[in-house]
């Protein structure tokens, strides 16, 4: 009679393990969070991980801190992508392990194969590891990318043990996963994709990083709340978590780095998916302004900054009469809490009778911001669209809305003003306070607002 096979249950945010199913997880407080794993009792769970991390250093020995050398900065490859090297911190940093998330079919082993392309064409070995597609699959999607050299090696494996191996053969100085999902240990007996797998397959290959000085990457499929699939320790355990945004059916992609150990979180990367692969968007400005309507009520141009990057964007805001007891109040792009907030503000302060309309306001492009720099722009657009009256389509606004009506400086302003000034905008409203020392370009009119009703009162 064959053995009855054991059942455990693991937490999908931290992977803690039960005997059986509970609503919230007792280790991070997660509900609805445990999932059944099939195990055997000889299983290795839990153990690989932690193996694979000690591997890196075993023969290390405690040293005081005065005998460590800080040596010079990261040594970087350069990806020859100008947006990815931007989210990266400068370039790709040897010894690093990178996980890249995003919606399927967005972009995620496209921008992936096309560095790989970059790394041999400049006679850098890559292994390229896929669990997901055929090796004439991959060869198929490469097609339409361009031509590729022999130092780009593909390989088609789902085992940790053989892709290590592989690894210690070819001795690549670049790795792409793809996926994390797909690889499995031999020591773990759960399914491939589970808490345990990607927990231990994780810890495997940062050790093959770290030992080896080579730079991974490596693909995660993402949930429906937009995260990456599997525990949360794998954000933890890489370097550098990236991820892509965007409607997979529209052409715009951003890259956003959410954990960098050597870089800024702030910066973002903008493409365009063509049939020939992920193109750079040298001038984002100008692409998120693209199809801006003339002389419609509810649009105005904000400025904003990611990162060390200026950016203008254009806001949508519509605002109509309730058919319902309830007004309806949504945001695609920005903070639906925030939009509730600047309305309160703009009935107490202004006295419109918002109570009653539904609005609903759209970061055109699809950029998801949170900077309150973006406040001004909302509130006019707000105001705009109540008013049905237009606002002239040469004016950019930027500034931050206090709860008093009051508009509060905010940083980089010469850069927002630079950045409008090149693309052709004449008149810049910006916080009254923030006009001191203050370089203008030639040709553009600065005016500055002390509250939002002398906003208001500049344009309306």
């Amino acid at each position: 009679m064959a053995a009855k096979k054991k059942t455990v249950f693991f937490c999908q945010q931290c992977g803690h393990a039960s005997v059986k199913w509970l609503g919230q997880c007792p280790s991070c407080k997660e509900w609805n969070s445990f999932a059944e794993e099939i195990v055997r009792p000889e299983s290795g769970t839990g153990r690989g991980a932690a193996r694979a991390v000690a591997g890196a250093n075993a023969s290390a020995t405690p040293l005081p801190f005065s005998a460590v050398e800080a040596g010079e900065e990261e040594a970087r490859i350069d990806t020859r992508f100008a947006e990815l090297n931007r989210v990266l911190g400068g370039g790709l940093v040897k010894g690093s392990l990178t996980l890249i998330g995003g919606d399927p079919g967005i972009g995620k082993s496209t921008i992936l194969l096309q560095a790989a392309r970059n790394f041999s064409a400049d006679g850098r070995k890559v292994l390229y590891v896929s669990g997901e597609e055929s090796l004439r699959q991959i060869r198929l999607r490469a097609d339409r990318i361009g031509t590729f050299t022999d130092d780009l090696r593909l390989y088609c494996e789902t085992n940790l043990s053989l892709i290590e191996s592989a690894i210690e053969r070819e001795q690549p100085e670049i790795v792409i996963i793809d996926s994390i999902q797909t690889m499995y240990n031999e020591e773990v007996t759960s399914a491939p994709g589970s808490v345990s797998q990607v927990r231990e397959s994780t810890g495997i290959l940062m050790r093959i990083a770290k030992t080896l000085q080579i730079s991974i990457f490596i693909v995660g499929h993402v949930t429906k709340e937009g995260t990456v699939a599997g525990p949360r320790v794998l954000e933890h355990m890489v370097d550098t978590v990236l991820y892509f945004e965007g409607d997979r059916h529209a052409s715009y992609r951003v890259l956003r780095a959410v954990k960098n150990r050597f870089g800024s979180t702030n910066e973002i990367g903008v493409f365009e998916m063509r049939e020939e692969g992920l193109v750079e968007v040298e001038n984002p400005s100008e692409f998120m302004l693209s199809g801006r309507p003339l002389d419609a009520p509810g649009s105005v141009a904000a400025a904003l900054i990611e990162g060390t990057r200026p950016l203008l964007i254009e806001i949508q805001a519509l605002v109509s009469r309730t058919n319902f007891g309830y007004p309806r109040r949504q945001a695609t792009g920005a903070d639906v809490n925030r939009v509730n907030l600047l309305m309160a503000v703009l009935e107490k302060r202004l006295g419109l009778s918002l109570s009653d309309q539904d609005a609903y306001v759209n970061l055109a492009g699809g950029m998801k911001v949170q900077e309150p720099a973006l406040d001004l722009g909302i509130c006019l657009a707000l105001i705009s669209s109540f008013k049905n009256r237009a606002v002239d389509a040469s004016v950019v606004a930027f500034g931050e809305v206090g709860l008093s009506g009051e508009v509060r400086a905010v940083s980089l302003c010469e850069q927002r003003i630079a950045e409008a000034h090149k693309l052709g905008f004449g008149t810049c409203i910006l916080p009254a306070s923030s006009l001191k020392r203050l370089k203008i370009p030639e040709g553009m009119h600065v005016k500055g607002v002390k509250s939002i009703a002398d906003a208001a009162e500049a344009l309306f």
